[in-house]
Parts: C-alpha cells; structure tokens; sequence
C-alpha cells in the first residue's frame, strides 16, 4: 500500500513553524459570514483559464496550503491569487502552534495566512483542532481525564478565535492505524469516545463551520484503514454526532498509486451524508495521469465539494525531492497542471445546493379546474432554530412522510424575513437565498418509507432570526 506514515508529516522543507514575533496581525477585513457563501455553478459558462476558475464552474473549489514563511514570496503568492480560491495552513493552526502553553493561545501567524486569503476573496479550511503529533508540550505531562479536558479547551480556545470565519475545520486528523483499528495515541488513550467528544465541542463552540475528518491512506475502498474510518463516519451520522465532512489527503507515492476504486470510495463516503474532499494532494513526480484521474473522481462525484494541494510549486512541498506538485521550482506550471485543468472543466456533475437559479421566469400553466387530490406519501415540514448569534443563525427543517406509501422525492418552500440571506445549505439543494426559497431533497435523502423523516439544514445571515414563514412541503 501506498504508505506514507514514516515520512514527517507537512514540515515544509524541515520548516518550523514561524511566529511573527511582535508583528501585528493585519486587520480583517472581510466579514466573518462572508467566506462560506456558495459558489455558484455553472457548467454552460466557458471553460476556466486557471484553476480555481474551472473548479468554480461545477461549484468547487481548488485550494492550496501556505505557511507563514511564504507571506514575503512574491513567486508564491503571485500564483495563489490567480489559481487557487480556498487556503489552508501548514503548520500554524496546529495545537502545538496555537496554545504554546496552558489558557495562553497565540494566533500571530496563523492570522497573518487567514487575512491574507480573505483579502485575496479565498475561503479557509482550518487545520487542524485535534491529532496525535504537534500537541502543544504541555500535553506530554497529562493524561486520562486532564488531557480529555485540555484537549476540550483547545477546541474552544481556537474555535472562539476563529468563529464564523472559516468554511471547514478539520477537527480531528489521522486517528486511525492501518489496519482499521485506532491509532494508538494519548488521546485515544483518554477514551474510544475523544473523537466523538471533539466534534461535539467543536460543533457548539462554532454552529456555522463544516466539521471534517482527515486521514491519508483511506483513499482504496478495500484497505482497512479506510473500512475503519467509513465505520465510524456511518456510526456517528446514525447517532447524530455532528460531522460534515471526510477529508483524503490523497498523498500518492507511486507510479501506479491511485487506486481503480478511488471514485467508490468517494461515492461512498458521500452517500453516508457528508461532503468529501482532497485535502493534502501530491503526487510523486506530478504523475500526469494520477493528478487526472484523482480530479475526474472528484469530478464524478456530487458531494466531493473541492481539491487542495499540499503547497503550490516543488520547494514549498514536504517531499519537494520528489517534483510532486503542479508548478515547478521556477513557479512553471507541469503538464499534469493542464491534465488537471482539463479534468476540473470536463466536469459533468455539480455540488449540490450551488446550481445557477435561472434568470428568466418559467413559463405559467393553467390551474386545474378541480382542485388535486391528497396523493399518497404527502408530506410536512417542521421548522427548529438550532443556534443563533449576532448577524445570523443556524436552522433545521424536518421533513417527514405522513402517508402510507413511500415518498420518492420532496421540496419545501419557505420565505426568509426581509435582510436576511442564505449563506449555507447541507442535506438539500436550493432554489433562491432571500425571500421565496425552494429545497429539494439531496441525491441521499428522498426516498422515504411510511412515516420516515429526515433533515436539512442552512445557515442565514442577516440581523433578524426571525423563524422562516410560510412552510410547506410537496411531494412529486
């Protein structure tokens, strides 16, 4: 298998993490809420010209990591403006390098990389809350319960600092061992539920950021270690433990690394409710055809939402003996650039909920004479507000079949208050984000048997939490 475990994992050219010293972190100037508003798809427009340009046309993104000793490289940063749409960091938003002691957090450098990417329209995945490396030192002296509570306080320590601004964290990463079991670890040595503990903290420190699992080596559907992650995905949507997302980082090292069943895993994992994405790609020597079959997978798959390289060019990579990003030491793009730009706008299916509305009024039909009967499998709606916080909220709508046979498809309409706008949909595909909005079910979730429910949920922005008006829900 492809195993890249021994390997010292994200240290950019040996690179330590970098402090700014007393430099001041620049101002932020893009509102919170703002990063996580959708892209909107769409597959008629012309073909991209850089990367981030054709992931956007089927609503993706192409994102890149960055470490703080990249802020004065003019090379790198001239290439993130253009290509890449969704930043994540290296190193500085790890434990070690967040909390360098107890209750005392230090995001210098880690918001130098955030306001950089907000200021250049990019959205952010933070990375990452919980793992077994780069634990803050004081960690080492601790155990059982004193490290579940560290561990607890981190997470709200750092999400508090970043709440509302981020579009993904990886809360936790790499928790898992080769063979499907856990990893042996301190913190799994705090208890089998310290996952299930770190995404119910992260969840109520922070309602409005998608919640993901990462690991590497989960990308062959038949290797064990990706059976394992898969078991607890499924066993946490089944008992209602918040998680969003799966990330693969999809390290390939081989010649022939990328599994035939790459797009089954993919397809899997979503088919379980959560997004998937790519999160730390690199290939050896930038395989041209690993780096195109890696994105047609994505491609193929509704719910993988986006593709993220772990550095821009060969010298910002940790294995950059190994020639295995897209742009070259001289900042050049490789062919397996244009394979993969290629791949990114021959895209066939788009994520849910980010289709263009259109922009013509459909045509009007006819009323019946007699009014329709009630078909069988007739649903209903029930709006709850989930949490809510200065300048938004977060909601969530059950839909439930209330006939005796079963429901092949649903949409609910609801109307927004006035000022208040859409920013985020899961679970359902939207039609509108002020005012008259439609859902309709997701791929997943719209067949259901007699009296069976499920859910949606949305984030919205805007002054006002008042409740959605005018409710309902059809059935097709």
């Amino acid at each position: 298998m492809y195993d890249v475990s021994a390997r010292p994992k994200h240290r950019s050219r040996g690179a330590a993490r970098l402090l700014l010293g007393g430099a001041c972190a620049l101002a932020v100037i893009v509102a919170s809420m703002a990063v996580a508003t959708l892209a909107q798809a769409d597959l008629s427009g012309p073909p991209g010209t850089t990367l981030q340009a054709a992931a956007e046309r089927s609503g993706r993104y192409f994102g890149a990591a960055m470490g703080a000793d990249r802020l004065n490289d003019s090379g790198f940063l001239t290439i993130a403006d253009r290509e890449f749409d969704m930043m994540t960091a290296v190193n500085e938003m790890k434990p070690d390098a967040t909390e360098p002691n107890r209750g005392q957090f230090d995001f210098r450098a880690g918001d130098a990389i955030y306001n950089w990417a907000t200021q250049h329209g990019m959205r952010f995945r933070g990375h990452t809350l919980a793992w077994h490396a780069q634990q803050p030192r004081f960690w080492g002296s601790l155990s059982g319960s004193a490290l579940r509570t560290a561990m607890i306080d981190h997470i709200n320590g750092v999400m508090a600092h970043y709440k509302g601004k981020f579009a993904y964290w990886d809360v936790v990463n790499e928790a898992f061992a080769e063979n499907g079991s856990r990893r042996s670890s301190n913190l799994q040595s705090t208890g089998n539920d310290w996952i299930e503990v770190a995404f119910r903290t992260a969840r109520a420190a922070d309602p409005s950021v998608k919640l993901c699992y990462n690991d590497y080596n989960i990308e062959n559907w038949s290797y064990g270690k990706t059976q394992g992650v898969y078991n607890m995905i499924r066993d946490f949507k089944n008992r209602g433990v918040p998680i969003d997302c799966v990330g693969l980082q999809t390290h390939f090292t081989g010649g022939s690394s990328l599994p035939g069943n790459f797009q089954q895993t993919l397809s899997s994992f979503a088919a379980l409710g959560v997004d998937v994405a790519l999160t730390e790609a690199d290939v050896t020597n930038a395989s041209t055809s690993q780096y195109q079959g890696l994105t047609q997978a994505c491609m193929n798959v509704p719910r993988c939402v986006g593709i993220t390289t772990w550095g821009i060019r060969d010298s910002d990579s940790w294995r950059g003996n190994e020639s295995p990003l897209l742009f070259d030491r001289n900042s050049n793009p490789k062919a397996a650039y244009t394979a993969v730009l290629n791949a990114l706008n021959a895209a066939s299916t788009t994520v849910p909920g980010t289709t263009t509305p259109p922009t013509t009024t459909p045509p009007t039909t006819t009323p019946p004479t007699t009014p329709p009967t009630e078909q069988p499998g007739a649903c209903t709606a029930t709006y709850r507000m989930v949490n809510s916080w200065g300048g938004g909220f977060q909601g969530e709508v059950s839909v439930t079949n209330n006939g005796s046979a079963t429901l092949s498809g649903w949409t609910v309409r609801l109307t927004l208050a006035g000022g208040q706008t859409l920013a985020n949909l899961w679970s359902g595909i939207n039609t509108g984000t002020s005012g008259a909005v439609s859902v309709r079910n997701a791929e997943y979730n719209g067949t259901l048997g007699a009296n069976a429910s499920t859910t949606f949920g949305f984030l919205v922005n805007g002054s006002s939490d008042a409740a959605p008006g005018g409710l309902s829900c059809t059935s097709p």
